[in-house]
């Protein structure tokens, strides 16, 4: 197999970190520049039309795209070390947590980068208010971890998951638009975050 990568990118980052819990080490890793614009090429596009990374090539020569179908692909053949539920409740609670990160934090901040940053003129119609309201409404769901970490100590529940992992990823990505975790104002994200960042996956 094949996984399609980009080291800076976010989403990559979140398959890299599923398998690296999965020990899973059979994939080759092909990188992707996006920097370079190398997934507006032809050959990637026939890849993957929709353009991006993450992309899975499967030993028959099909394609996964989107980094939470390559790991629910991973969770189905590899299910050791279960990230994604182990019951019908645990199931449930921890694709409910993982939605409300990548649509309520992950978006809103992709958004405000894509309309707030120069680097993103020459691809994306700019709308400075929008980029404010995105960055405003990512503050708000930090605010909203954080209250969930104080209950829980993890995102998805008592055992780390695919949604700890996608809001790793996004408090990182947060930085992009200078956004960092204030110790005084969210003590449970930055318990949960200093936990989760020793984790060796979060090296990946």
């Amino acid at each position: 197999m094949k996984l399609y990568d980009y080291k800076n990118a976010p989403n990559p980052r979140r398959v890299r970190m599923f398998l690296a819990e999965k020990n899973i080490t059979e994939v080759e890793m092909i990188n992707i520049d996006l920097a370079k614009g190398e997934t507006y090429r032809q050959e990637f596009k026939d890849i993957n039309p929709y353009g991006g990374v993450p992309v899975l090539e499967l030993d028959d020569g099909d394609y996964i795209a989107e980094s939470m179908a390559i790991c629910r692909y991973f969770e189905e053949v590899s299910p050791e070390n279960p990230l994604m539920g182990t019951d019908a409740k645990s199931k449930a609670v921890i694709e409910m947590w993982n939605r409300r990160i990548e649509l309520n934090l992950y978006n809103p901040i992709a958004h405000c980068f894509r309309h707030g940053n120069p680097m993103w003129k020459a691809t994306v119609k700019q709308v400075a208010d929008f980029a404010e309201v995105s960055g405003d409404e990512a503050d708000k769901n930090i605010h909203k971890l954080d209250k969930r970490l104080a209950v829980s100590e993890f995102v998805g529940g008592d055992t780390f998951s695919v949604a700890d992992i996608t809001a790793l990823c996004a408090i990182d990505f947060a930085k992009v638009i200078q956004r960092r975790i204030d110790e005084e104002k969210h003590p449970h994200l930055a318990r949960w975050y200093k936990q989760v960042s020793a984790r060796l996956s979060a090296k990946a």
